[in-house]
């Protein structure tokens, strides 16, 4: 039976952890586990047969860090580690039925904006690792523990690019349900299942108590089997040692209650060892696989926002050359900065969803649309509607957006259903199809009804399913074809009520060539919404208009209880009008620094000096604004993605102010300084250098020594540059050990010396347990340990 048919059959029980197994068996502090394949092979044999002995039917090579970045000093190659990883897996089955899982774990980098890995380079390390399982002769691909959805979705291009193996893919959340890059779960489910993964889910960071609520949220909307590897509870430190709270039999019991409700896939992550699998097994012998129903959810996805067309909702359509000279010379010229302005305003203006469109033939139209999407998603967590006819530039578009995204558009003949519906399917897009062909646009509404229903058809065909597909009836001037309106409004309802798909219409089009076009505009979208229109493409800038849509979502009863309407006029005397709600000078570096602009900060900065101190800048617009992106990143109001841009931002504002203050020798600009090591054994940096980042931009000067530092090395520069505060972090249970005895060493050294601690293994008890004088939770916590240390 192939993989893909045990799958639907029933539950698959994966192994338990390869890290707990192995320090068990001696694996020391820092030490790379994947290194153990070739000088420690039977100590790896023999716990992938203990796994097979208690009952997993699937496997994991110890693989997961076994990358060209992670393994770049240790002597051996990714083929070699991986050779070797999946040759001690085998001599573990001899011929039994169990199944050989490639791990492939996170690179170790952030991916841009956030980082400066890029997507193809991080594309490509995984394809390395691929190439290299499938020639081994693995079963399937195993891509675990991420919190990037960017590196997850590169992770999968790799896998399904190079090989025709199953895909699973599991995420990591806190408590919060988001991960530590600020993905949701339902995006994560809308895009990793538009992928094409064969199971979806979650593993490790919390035991199966706190993963429990997470597991229900998806397997409510996800269409594919459900994975699920918790850790064995939650770690603690005795004795100087991890310890894990969930026995096997409790453990077991959760596993259970996973089948039960439609797990489909099941296994132990950190703190799990061969008697929790054993025991899981057990509890999962007599249960009977039932059918799962869910939700098939109608939207799009950033990371960190989902748009789900449960009402009506706006697509701005601002970002668009078609009559406007403005954004045409923008373009040309290349100024993002333009772009982003119209892209801001937009949403602040109330836009859901952002049309992209940057069709100029004086351009390369594929390597802008990359560069504006990406420029974007840097600033703003909003959906994008990617727009061209073009297949290249939809597919060079889809594969960097992060997220799920819609295309505009394919139409109903058969060379542009052919070219684009693959690229829709293989990025898990959206798509817009127009109700034209090769004869044009049809003049009567049950044609138009005839050619969506083609276009519904063939995706269909292509396997993009109906919550995906938006039909455009296409809008007629009623200056040249009156009569066309009502059939453009007739064929929505046609659409909608045969079709069973949602609707999407470009609005203002009805006006053209006459005059007061708002008038027009705003009634043909009031009767437009009246037929079953889902998504307006319009102008969020115009009032007019966002006031027919904040009416007829209370007309309509999307709005509950009128409270979005309420909100939006109780205290309508003191509204500015929308089309003022971005107006920012020049001079606006507070704002600029919140909307993460960094092209304008070097600008803004150069006209406040010229009549303002550097540090009144610095004081009275580049802190303020620090302070108030941090207050939002601890409300969950922002995610780190754009915590970063806003600090990057800042970075420019400070070049300029420094070069001013050159030569100036009685000026110090530092606030004081801090050194930052994660200890030694630990070769993981991602929180330190964010934390790095932060202090950067409050006038901090960062001695950065880097990952796996050594005791004695943080002793030797905190004298040698007259330190008071060290930053220490850890992301490895087994290095929180390396944690205190460099603390401790600290201490005894110089008594002064004032440490803060941070990683995710950690939290306050453990801080307090290592005699640490801080415990920071995240990169705005140092920033305020900071000041409380140095002012």
């Amino acid at each position: 039976m192939g993989l893909r048919d045990f799958l639907n059959e029933g539950i698959i029980i994966f192994d338990g952890a390869m890290g707990t197994m192995l320090q068990s068996k001696g694996l020391k502090i820092g030490e790379l586990p994947e290194k153990l394949n070739i000088e420690s092979p039977e100590i790896v044999t023999e716990i992938h047969k203990k796994y097979i002995e208690a009952g997993s039917k699937i496997i994991t090579t110890n693989t997961f860090g076994a990358n060209e970045l992670k393994l770049k000093n240790s002597g051996y190659t990714v083929g070699e580690i991986i050779h070797r990883a999946v040759e001690n897996a085998k001599k573990a089955i001899n011929e039994k039925d169990v199944y050989i899982a490639l791990d492939i774990g996170p690179i170790g980098e952030l991916l841009e904006p956030m980082g400066t890995l890029g997507f193809e380079d991080a594309y490509n390390i995984f394809k390395n690792q691929v190439i290299h399982g499938v020639e081994n002769g693995v079963d399937l691909i195993l891509i675990e523990t991420m919190t990037d959805l960017y590196e997850a979705k590169a992770a999968i291009l790799a896998a399904k690019e190079n090989s025709d193996l199953p895909v699973f893919c599991t995420m990591s959340f806190e408590k919060d349900k988001r991960t530590f890059t600020g993905c949701n779960i339902i995006s994560m489910v809308m895009v990793l299942q538009g992928l094409g993964v064969d199971a979806l889910g979650v593993n490790c960071s919390l035991g199966p108590k706190e993963i429990e609520p997470m597991v229900d949220e998806i397997l409510k909307i996800s269409k594919v089997p459900v994975m699920v590897q918790a850790n064995a509870g939650l770690p603690s430190i005795v004795d100087g040692n991890t310890v894990f709270n969930i026995s096997p039999k409790e453990f077991a019991l959760y596993g259970k209650r996973f089948g039960e409700k439609g797990v489909k896939v099941i296994g132990g992550c950190c703190g799990t060892t061969d008697k929790h699998i054993e025991a899981l097994v057990s509890s999962l012998n007599n249960i009977v696989v039932q059918d799962r129903e869910y939700y098939a959810i109608n939207g799009i996805c950033t990371p960190t926002n989902e748009v789900v067309i449960d009402s009506v909702k706006v697509i701005g359509e601002r970002i668009n050359p078609t009559g406007k000279k403005l954004f045409k010379e923008a373009l040309v010229k290349g100024d993002i900065d333009y772009i982003l302005r119209e892209a801001i305003a937009q949403v602040e203006a109330g836009a859901d969803i952002l049309d992209v469109n940057v069709g100029l033939p004086e351009i390369n139209e594929e390597e802008t649309m990359v560069r504006v999407i990406k420029e974007i998603q840097s600033i703003l967590d909003v959906p994008l509607q990617i727009d061209s006819t073009n297949p290249r530039v939809i597919e060079r578009g889809l594969r960097v957006y992060n997220g799920k995204a819609i295309v505009n558009s394919v139409n109903g003949e058969d060379e542009s259903l052919d070219n684009i519906l693959p690229i829709v399917k293989k990025y898990g897009a959206s798509v817009v199809g127009l109700t034209l062909d090769e004869r044009g646009i049809p003049s009567t509404a049950l044609e138009r009804f005839k050619i969506a229903e083609k276009i519904v058809k063939r995706a269909e065909e292509y396997k993009i399913d109906k919550e995906d597909i938006y039909i455009d009836c296409l809008t007629l001037t009623a200056a040249a074809q009156q009569e066309g309106v009502k059939e453009t409004l007739k064929a929505i309802e046609l659409v909608k009520e045969k079709l069973k798909v949602k609707t999407v219409l470009g609005v203002s089009n009805v006006s053209f060539g006459l005059p007061n076009r708002e008038l027009l505009n705003r009634t043909f979208l009031a009767s437009s919404i009246y037929a079953g229109l889902d998504l307006p493409i319009i102008n969020p800038m115009n009032k007019q208009m966002m006031d027919t849509i904040i009416s007829s979502r209370v007309l309509w009863n999307d709005d509950k209880g009128a409270k979005g309407y309420i909100n939006s006029y109780e205290n309508i005397k003191n509204k500015s009008d929308f089309k003022e709600i971005y107006k920012t000078s020049e001079e606006d570096l507070f704002n600029i620094i919140l909307k993460g602009i960094r092209e304008e900060a070097k600008g803004a900065t150069e006209k406040l000096l010229l009549y303002k101190e550097p540090l009144d800048i610095v004081n009275e617009y580049i802190v303020p604004a620090l302070d108030l992106m941090g207050d939002k990143y601890e409300k969950g109001g922002i995610f780190l993605p754009q915590l970063i841009r806003s600090a990057e931002t800042v970075k420019n504002s400070f070049e300029i102010i420094k070069k001013r203050l050159r030569g100036e020798a009685e000026f110090q600009i530092s606030k004081g300084k801090i050194i930052l090591a994660t200890v030694k054994g630990d070769i993981h940096d991602i929180g330190k250098n964010i934390v790095k980042v932060l202090l950067e931009n409050y006038n901090y000067e960062i001695i950065d020594l880097g990952k796996d530092v050594p005791k004695e090395k943080i002793i030797e520069e905190a004298i040698k540059n007259d330190v008071k505060l060290i930053g220490l972090s850890a992301l490895m249970t087994t290095t929180v050990k390396n944690m205190e005895d460099t603390i401790k060493t600290l201490k005894k050294e110089n008594s002064n010396f004032v440490v803060m601690v941070g990683g995710a293994v950690l939290n306050e008890d453990y801080a307090n347990m290592i005699k640490a004088d801080f415990y920071a939770k995240d990169a705005r916590d140092a920033v305020t340990i900071a000041r409380k240390v140095l002012g």
